[in-house]
This record gives C-alpha cells, sequence and structure tokens, in this order.
C-alpha cells in the first residue's frame, strides 16, 4: 500500500526527485509496451513493478496518487488484453485496499470492463459502496460513475427497485440534475417494461417474413423474365429472319437477365438459370436457321 498523499509537500529531497523521475520513465516504458509493441505481459509487470516502488516511497508527493492512477490504468488495460479479467479488481483492491479509495477513472473502467465481458453483477457491490461514500461526491467523475452503475449494472440486472432508489436518493440528487433524473427513470421503466413482454413464439422466427418476401419477389421477376424471353421468341419464329433485329433481340434478353440477377457463373444456384438462358437461344436459333441449314446440306 502506498503512503504517497494527494497533498502538497512543501519541498522535495533530491531522492525522492529521482524516485518520481524514475517512476514516469517506467510508466513511459508500460505504455510504450503496450501501444507500440503490443506486448501486455511486460506492460503489465512493469505497471506491478512500478506499484511497488511506490508503495516503498515513504516521501509524501502530490504526484504519487497520479502515478498509481497511472498504473494501475495500464495494468487494467494490459489484463483486458491478456483476457485475465477475471482478477481486474481484486488486483486494483491490492493497490488500494478500501473500495471506497478508488479513483473514479478506474471505477469506471472496471465497471465498463466488466460490463463488456457479460459479468455487470462482479462491480455491483463495490460501485455500491462507492457511490454512497460521502466524499466520493465530491470528485470529479461521480456522476459518470453513478450514470455507468445504473446503464451497466442495475439495468442489465434487472434491479428495478435499487435504480430508483438510486436516482431518486442521495446519490442521484448528487449526480444528477432533475430533467437527468427524470430521463434516467423513464429509462428505467422502459426497460421493466422490455422484460414484462411476453417472448416471441420459438418456432416462428422474427426473420421469417421478412426473409420470405424478397424470396417470393425473386421469384415474381424470374417469372416475368421467362415470359419475356418466350414472347421474344415467338416473335422471332413469327417474323422469321427479315426485319426483326436479332443480334439486338438476344443482346437485350441476356443484358436484362444478367441485370436483373447480377448472376455469377461460379455460383452453383446460377447453373440453373444460365441453362434455361441457354436452352431458349438454342430453340430460337433452330428455329431460325435450321431451314436454310438443311436446305444448304440437301443442297451439297
Amino acid at each position: 500500500m502506498s503512503n504517497c498523499s494527494t497533498s502538497l509537500a512543501p519541498a522535495r529531497s533530491p531522492q525522492l526527485t529521482s524516485s518520481l523521475t524514475q517512476m514516469c520513465s517506467m510508466l513511459d516504458t508500460a505504455a510504450e509496451q503496450m501501444m507500440v509493441h503490443k506486448d501486455f505481459q511486460a506492460a503489465f509487470e512493469t505497471c506491478d513493478r512500478g506499484l511497488e516502488s511506490l508503495a516503498n516511497m515513504e516521501q509524501e508527493d502530490s504526484r504519487c496518487g497520479d502515478f498509481k492512477a497511472g498504473f494501475c490504468i495500464l495494468g487494467i488495460q494490459a489484463l483486458a488484453e491478456l483476457n485475465q479479467w477475471h482478477g481486474v479488481f481484486s488486483w486494483v483492491l491490492q493497490q488500494y485496499e478500501h473500495q471506497e479509495t478508488i479513483p473514479a477513472k478506474i471505477m469506471q473502467m472496471c465497471i465498463l470492463l466488466y460490463s463488456k465481458v457479460g459479468e455487470p453483477a462482479s462491480m455491483q457491490e463495490a460501485a455500491r459502496v462507492w457511490l454512497h461514500c460521502p466524499s466520493n461526491s465530491r470528485v470529479t467523475g461521480f456522476r459518470t460513475v453513478a450514470e455507468l452503475y445504473l446503464l451497466h449494472v442495475l439495468v442489465p440486472l434487472g434491479h428495478r427497485d435499487e435504480a430508483v432508489e438510486l436516482i431518486v436518493g442521495e446519490v442521484g440528487s448528487a449526480a444528477f440534475t432533475e430533467e437527468q433524473r427524470q430521463t434516467a427513470l423513464d429509462v428505467v421503466e422502459e426497460k421493466e417494461q422490455q422484460n414484462q413482454e411476453p417472448p416471441l413464439n420459438p418456432g416462428i422466427s422474427p426473420n421469417s417474413e421478412i426473409t420470405a418476401h424478397p424470396v417470393s419477389t425473386r421469384g415474381s421477376v424470374r417469372r416475368k423474365l421467362e415470359a419475356m424471353l418466350r414472347f421474344l421468341y415467338r416473335n422471332v419464329l413469327v417474323t422469321g429472319s427479315g426485319s426483326f433485329p436479332l443480334r439486338r433481340v438476344f443482346l437485350a434478353a441476356l443484358l436484362l437477365y444478367m441485370l436483373f440477377f447480377r448472376l455469377d457463373p461460379a455460383l452453383p444456384s446460377s447453373f440453373m438459370w444460365i441453362s434455361k438462358l441457354l436452352q431458349l437461344l438454342r430453340q430460337m436459333w433452330t428455329a431460325m436457321f435450321a431451314p436454310y441449314y438443311q436446305a444448304l446440306t440437301q443442297r451439297l
């Protein structure tokens, strides 16, 4: 446990100045190991050594608390990156011993971390104790801790009564304005109504209606396109090889088909439609040019 205090000492000894310079260097090293080299284990070990050095410092200086908070913040990030989040808050308690003395910034990080990993209950008791400590109501970040505790701990856990008590009680009065308290109450009530709504029928997928509509629409478009191709095919049969622009018909049919479906020939789902298109083109080709080909072969 560090004996550093937040009170400003009237003078600093050369030994204290050297120690603080060393702490600053270690903090920079830990930040570089984490942000630049992505060596999270080395960063955590550097933070641990820095905290041990701070604990052994008997002189008082206003920057001791800042260095301690800095090492803890980097250490929390390193443990989270190492997927060792289970031990984050216990490690923080080793540095501060009492929950009430943990800085607001570190409480905010812990609440967000345990909420992100789906364990908000791990911070419920600690955050409650911290918020109800009278001295913490005057620190910077008290309102943010109260807001995070409400939105990321109490509301997800469904603790409506405690959430309302927090908002209308001493904590809410110290942390929020009247408008903010009303907004917070509305959020709690809305969440309560959502929890009371009956669950959806598990046998019916909520996306079934949404997914069925595009499928039916695509099928309708395909049928219309096939009808259009057959219509063109019949026109070709009627008009023969006269003035009807065959090349334009083929090109228009092919472009329309590709434009509607954007077929990828590599996809198995495209084979059936490419085959149908090829079959229609072959039928049109046979109907138009087979008589001339047969007449030519008979002459030869």
